[in-house]
C-alpha cells in the first residue's frame, strides 16, 4: 500500500504560484480596459464557503481594517506592533501584502511570519478543502487567484488559531478587494490617498477615494488622515474621524504612526474594559499622551524595506538603503529620507566628502517611469537647496542602474519571488527598462555618471559591488527590494526585528 507524498513548502510555493494570472491574459485586461471586477465579493465569499466558514465568523477575528494609497503596510505594522506591546498576552494575526523574500511574510502570528511548517501545512489544508468542492455560482472561477487565494488562507489560519485581533491590510483599492468581506470590523482606517493604479480605481482623486472608503462599514469607527478636499467628500462614511499627526515630542518621521496609534486606541475601547488609557477614554475622543506601551509598540515596529539603512555583510564599504516606494508621492518621500544628513547626504551637506551613489531602479509595466524619474528628480534638487548642498541633481548620483525584477542572472527566479505577471518577451527585450533609461537621458541629457540596463537583480547586484565605499538607494518596486535583499544576502540583517 503506497503512502501519499509528504508534502514540502515548495511544493505550496510552486502550486500557489500556478494561480498567478500570466502577463498575456494581464496584457489583454489592460488593452480591454482593466475594470474591477463586479463579483468580486460574491466571488469571495463563495470562496471562502468552500473552505467551511461563512463571512459572519470573520467578526470573531476581531478585525482592523486597513487601506490608503501611501503607507498602509507600515500603518498596518505599526498598528501589530502596538497591540502586541499593549496586551501582550493576546495573539494577533497580521496580512499583508506583497511579500520581501518569501510569502509567508504576509501571514503573521504576533509579529512572525508562519513557518515554512505552517505555511505549507495550512496552505494544502485550504487547496485540498477548494479541490474538494464546488462553486455556489456557475460563474465563479473554481479556484481563487494568487492574492485572492492568501487572503483565503489567511482568514483560515487566523480562524484555526483563534487570534486575538487581525490586522488586515487592503491589496488594491477597497471596495472591490478580497479583504473586503467582514461584515463588521471592529475599526477601520484609511492612509493617505494619492494616485496609484489608477487603471482600475479610476483617474481622479475621488474615484479613488470611493474605493478606498468601501472598507468603511455602517456603525464602524472609520479613521483616516488629513487628505485632499476631493478625496474626503468620496470617502463615504456617514461618520470618521481625521487624526491629527503624533505630538511633536514623537521623533518618527513616519506620517501613519498617528493613524495606527488611534486605531489601536479605539480597538481597545471597544474590545477591551480593562483599557484606561491616560486621557480621553472613550472611541470618540483621540488619544493625545501615549502610554509607555504604545511608545514601545512604536518603537519596536519593524517594517523592512521601507526607508531601510542595511550595511553589506560581505563588502564592508557598501550601504544599502532600501525603500520599496512605488508611486510619485512615496517615492518623494523615499528621496526626503535619502537626501538627507547622515543618510545619503554627509553629516555636513555643504561638504563635498561623500561616498559615491548608486541607484538601482524599477517600476513595473503599466506605471510611468518618466513621471517617477520627474519626482525622484525635483526631490533631490529640493532636498539638496534645502541643505544648503552645493551638488546638483544631475550628478547626484554616480552610476544608474535600470533592471528587471528578475531574481537571478540565470533568468530563473526565486520561488517565492516567481512573477507570472511579467511579459517573457519584454524581460528579454528589457522593454520597461529601456523606456525609463529614455526617460532619464531626456530628463538628465548632461549626465557624466554611467548608466547601465540589465536583465536581473543579480546583474545589478554586481554592478554596484564594483564601487567600493558605495551608498546604494534600491527604489521603485518592492520586489526589486525583495530581489536585492535576497541575491546580496542581506536577509538576516534587513528581516530581523533584532538586527
Amino acid at each position: 500500500m503506497s503512502t501519499a507524498p509528504i508534502l514540502t513548502y515548495r511544493d505550496a510555493i510552486d502550486a500557489l504560484n500556478s494561480l498567478q494570472t500570466n502577463a498575456a491574459v494581464l496584457e489583454a485586461v489592460r488593452a480591454a480596459g482593466a475594470k474591477l471586477n463586479p463579483n468580486a465579493i460574491t466571488e469571495m465569499i463563495d470562496y471562502l464557503r468552500r473552505v467551511g466558514l461563512e463571512p459572519s465568523q470573520l467578526n470573531n477575528l476581531n478585525v482592523i481594517h486597513i487601506t490608503g494609497t501611501k503607507g498602509k503596510g507600515s500603518t498596518s505594522a505599526f498598528t501589530d506592533s502596538i497591540l502586541r506591546a499593549t496586551r501582550p498576552g493576546w495573539k494577533t494575526g497580521l496580512y499583508t501584502s506583497p511579500h520581501l523574500v518569501a510569502v509567508r511574510e504576509r501571514i503573521r502570528i504576533n509579529g512572525e511570519p508562519l513557518s515554512e511548517e505552517e505555511f505549507t501545512r495550512y496552505f494544502f489544508e485550504v487547496w485540498n478543502l477548494l479541490q474538494n468542492t464546488k462553486c455556489e455560482a456557475a460563474t465563479t472561477p473554481f479556484m481563487p487567484n494568487y492574492f485572492r487565494y492568501l487572503t483565503l488562507m489567511a482568514f483560515y489560519t487566523f480562524n484555526q488559531l483563534k487570534v486575538d485581533a487581525t490586522i488586515l491590510e487592503v491589496g488594491i483599492g477597497g471596495r472591490s478587494d478580497s479583504t473586503n468581506i467582514v461584515p463588521k470590523p471592529v475599526v477601520t482606517g484609511v492612509t493617505a490617498l494619492g494616485y496609484d493604479h489608477t487603471r482600475l480605481l479610476g483617474e481622479k482623486l475621488s474615484q479613488i477615494a470611493n474605493q478606498k472608503g468601501g472598507i468603511y462599514k455602517a456603525w464602524v469607527p472609520a479613521l483616516t488622515v488629513e487628505q485632499p478636499e476631493e478625496g474626503i467628500l468620496e470617502l463615504g462614511a456617514s461618520q470618521f474621524t481625521i487624526v491629527d499627526t503624533l505630538p511633536s515630542t514623537i521623533q518618527l518621521g513616519i506620517s501613519n504612526a498617528g493613524l495606527a496609534v488611534q486605531l489601536v486606541h479605539t480597538f481597545l475601547s471597544i474590545k477591551d474594559q480593562s483599557y484606561s488609557p491616560i486621557s480621553h477614554p472613550n472611541t470618540s475622543e483621540p488619544l493625545r499622551f501615549l502610554p509607555p506601551p504604545f511608545l514601545d509598540g512604536l518603537k519596536n515596529a519593524h517594517w523592512p524595506g521601507r526607508c531601510q539603512t542595511v550595511l553589506d555583510p560581505k563588502f564592508e564599504a557598501t550601504t544599502w538603503f532600501l525603500d520599496g516606494a512605488h508611486t510619485q508621492e512615496s517615492l518623494a518621500c523615499c528621496l526626503e529620507w535619502f537626501v538627507s544628513p547622515a543618510v545619503g547626504l554627509p553629516v555636513s551637506p555643504v561638504s563635498d566628502v561623500h561616498p559615491p551613489r548608486v541607484l538601482i531602479f524599477n517600476c513595473t509595466s503599466g506605471r510611468s517611469g518618466d513621471d517617477f524619474l520627474t519626482a525622484i528628480l525635483q526631490k533631490i534638487e529640493e532636498r539638496l537647496a534645502m541643505h544648503g548642498s552645493l551638488e546638483k541633481k544631475e550628478e547626484f548620483f554616480a552610476k544608474v542602474i535600470f533592471c528587471s525584477n528578475v531574481t537571478y542572472a540565470s533568468g530563473n527566479f526565486k520561488g517565492d519571488l516567481t512573477s507570472a505577471a511579467m511579459s517573457t518577451t519584454d524581460n528579454l527585450n528589457l522593454k520597461t527598462q529601456r523606456e525609463i533609461e529614455a526617460a532619464w537621458n531626456k530628463l538628465v541629457p548632461t549626465y557624466s555618471g554611467t548608466v547601465h540596463v540589465l536583465p536581473s537583480i543579480e546583474d545589478a547586484v554586481k554592478e554596484a559591488h564594483k564601487m567600493l565605499n558605495v551608498s546604494v538607494l534600491v527604489t521603485g518596486s518592492l520586489h526589486l527590494v525583495g530581489g536585492v535583499i535576497e541575491v546580496a544576502g542581506l536577509a538576516d540583517r534587513a528581516l530581523s526585528p533584532k538586527a
